[in-house]
């Protein structure tokens, strides 16, 4: 069920409807905004499914195209809203740190004072979506009585960001883990935030998703497709030629973050990108410099503000 996404390339986001005898359980919920809540509404209609009469919602991560809605849905239901533990504790962070300035965040990776300005003056970060009432683990089976759907853990574009394998169908919603023909975004917030390599967990959650020996996806953008082996090995080599690049730009001297990160190719031109748009590519690139760190390639340079890289000895 299409769920609109306003003012964002990605278009929609794809609700999925699962039947039960206690009623419908969502797979995720959309944006939260009055379009897509209407169209969230008209659809479970047409289905004969009123939002009243939802059970539960499954969210497959936090990020607010995912779990925009699912408050506003549990508010009309009762219904109970569910997702990976990871992701509740990031929500809670966020809401006790909703005052932070990210265009500090930029001057850290070597932005001017102005380019912080500008992106503090263009954040217009939606609020952090509902805190679940259940937490759910690896291998959980979710509550849809009468069919069998269980939670696989695939960390990356969120700390804990899911796949459901709906096993009696052997089918699986990914999400935005595995998508048909384009790659989630995996970046590093803050740019400096120690102990964690997310593009690390997202490459070794690909294997594991490869290896599962389902084809079916059902992704949340984009369309349904076959072949989820082959799409993760894919996306796999796209990270790979990524750090290469990274990597092949630090041959000549150190550089900070912000420098990298100007001079990797993007879809579109670094002169032309938004501040936002900046953002999320500086938290990628600090990304795939985190493994390139945790593979003995690169060192961030101590001591040195703002943030610098070199080549490792």
């Amino acid at each position: 069920m299409p769920v609109p996404i306003p003012g964002n390339p990605l278009g929609r986001t794809i609700v999925y409807v699962l039947e039960s005898p206690k009623g419908p359980v969502l797979i995720d919920a959309g944006w939260e905004h009055p379009a897509s809540w209407k169209a969230l509404k008209e659809g479970l209609d047409e289905l004969g499914m009123p939002v009243s009469d939802v059970y539960g919602v499954v969210v497959t991560h936090m990020h607010p195209d995912h779990a925009g809605l699912a408050g506003r849905v549990r508010e009309a239901s009762g219904a109970w809203v569910a997702m990976h533990r990871a992701d509740a504790a990031l929500i809670r962070l966020m809401r006790e740190r909703s005052d932070e300035r990210l265009g500090d965040w930029l001057v850290r990776a070597g932005a001017s004072d102005a380019e912080g300005a500008a992106f503090a003056d263009n954040d217009d970060r939606p609020d952090p979506p509902a805190v679940p009432d259940r937490e759910l683990e690896d291998g959980d089976l979710i509550d849809l009585p009468g069919r069998a759907l269980r939670t696989i853990w695939t960390p990356g574009h969120s700390p804990g960001h899911i796949c459901l394998h709906l096993e009696d169908r052997d089918a699986l919603f990914t999400g935005d883990h595995v998508l048909p023909e384009i790659t989630p975004h995996v970046g590093l917030y803050p740019y400096d935030l120690p102990d964690v390599d997310p593009l690390g967990d997202y490459l070794r959650s690909l294997a594991m998703t490869a290896d599962l020996g389902v084809e079916d996806a059902l992704p949340a953008h984009q369309y349904s497709f076959s072949g989820i082996p082959r799409r993760s090995k894919e996306i796999i080599e796209h990270h790979e030629e990524r750090l290469s690049e990274v990597l092949g730009l630090l041959k000549a001297e150190p550089q900070t973050l912000w420098d990298l990160t100007s001079r990797c190719h993007w879809s579109y031109s670094w002169d032309t990108m938004p501040p936002v748009s900046r953002h999320l590519a500086t938290g990628e690139t600090a990304a795939h410099l985190r493994v390139l760190e945790v593979r003995g390639l690169v060192r961030r340079l101590a001591g040195q503000a703002p943030m610098r890289y070199a080549l490792a000895p």
